[in-house]
């Protein structure tokens, strides 16, 4: 799937009045700017409490919006990223055994839209992961414990997981790499206390205010919203957890956009625009990126013909990427993190 061949790539050039821009903008900043490019720990703690402050706001306010337009613009894009840092610079689509004992299942998974198919994939990847016996034996314990509560729930399990792995993306990421700092613990704080807020009602002031459950989508109404997040829960219970959802959603979309690839990198100073698209080319090629296209841009023009219609039509075909998350915490508890990247790769990005 990685191009290996030099040559240049479509399109550089293209990115460079945006790298014009910010590079007068961090020299505007003075100290402060370059601080902030040299220091990947101060940056990404920074820039994920701002996505938290964001999505808080956002989740108070035109909760709806937030729903119903997410996956419309985002969707694709972060189910990329899934592809991307969890399949292809792991080297994962390249070892047989794995592809076969956990992408069954996750083929599966998908097409029955259930967690447990995606649960005896984690199985099947602990048993050839590159780990030790005894780390081995624990990951099948804790996934055998997981099957059997899943089909105990039976429906509630995959309503449970809806919300759950919005929390599995945020803990791919804090273990992503070691950690030499302490700005990580903000937006975690940052986090825990916007779900609070959100759980206990305190931004009701701001919802009522701002009118944010109103829609005018059919298909989109809060009732829909509370049926599909919550079931046949009380619905006092059932709006908090569509309001957290819209929260955890756009939190999940910034860790596989934004975080992650910061994360990454060799490097702790931020690529350009054009090292950052050369690197993707470099990364998927030319044909999954126009897949992504595709799917993006049909995406979006069906959400002009029905906007309930295509963000369910999303939904269906991005499921599994949810599975795919949870067989990646599966693996990354057994065979430790990705690990730092080929520093003559990330060079060779940044001289495209």
């Amino acid at each position: 799937m990685t191009p290996t061949r030099s040559g240049s790539v479509p399109f550089e050039r293209q990115w460079a009045p945006l790298d014009a821009l910010r590079a007068r903008l961090i020299r505007a900043l003075g100290a402060p700017g370059r601080r902030l490019v040299v220091d990947r720990e101060l940056r990404v703690g920074l820039g994920a409490t701002l996505a938290v402050g964001v999505a808080l706001l956002g989740a108070s306010t035109l909760p709806m919006w937030m729903l119903a337009l997410g996956p419309i613009l985002l969707g694709v894009p972060h189910v990329l990223g899934d592809l991307r840092y969890l399949v292809v610079r792991r080297g994962l689509h390249r070892r047989k055994a794995l592809i076969v004992l956990a992408g069954g299942p996750l083929l599966a998974a998908a097409a029955t839209a259930t967690v447990l198919p995606a649960l005896l994939g984690c199985a099947g990847a602990l048993l050839v992961a590159r780990t030790t016996p005894t780390r081995r034996f624990v990951g099948l314990a804790i996934v055998s414990a997981l099957v059997a509560a899943a089909i105990e729930a039976g429906w509630w399990a995959d309503l449970v997981f809806a919300h759950a792995h919005n929390l599995v993306a945020v803990l791919l990421w804090l273990t992503w790499r070691p950690r030499r700092g302490r700005w990580h613990w903000l937006p975690v704080v940052a986090y825990g206390l916007a779900l609070a807020a959100l759980a206990l009602g305190w931004t009701d002031p701001l919802l009522e205010a701002s009118g944010g459950l109103w829609t005018a989508w059919e298909g989109l109404d809060v009732d829909t919203m509370q049926w599909s997040l919550a079931g046949p829960l009380d619905p006092d219970l059932g709006l908090r957890l569509v309001l957290t959802f819209a929260f955890a959603q756009s939190i999940h979309y910034a860790v596989w956009l934004r975080l992650v690839p910061e994360e990454d990198r060799a490097r702790p100073t931020p690529r350009t625009f054009r090292a950052s698209w050369h690197a993707l080319y470099r990364d998927l090629g030319p044909v999954v990126l126009g897949l992504a296209g595709v799917a993006a841009l049909g995406v979006a023009l069906w959400a002009l013909v029905g906007l309930a219609d295509a963000r369910m039509g999303y939904l269906r075909m991005a499921i599994t990427h949810g599975h795919l998350e949870l067989v990646a915490l599966a693996l990354l508890f057994t065979e430790g993190r990705p690990g730092s990247r080929d520093g003559a790769s990330e060079a060779a990005a940044q001289r495209g």
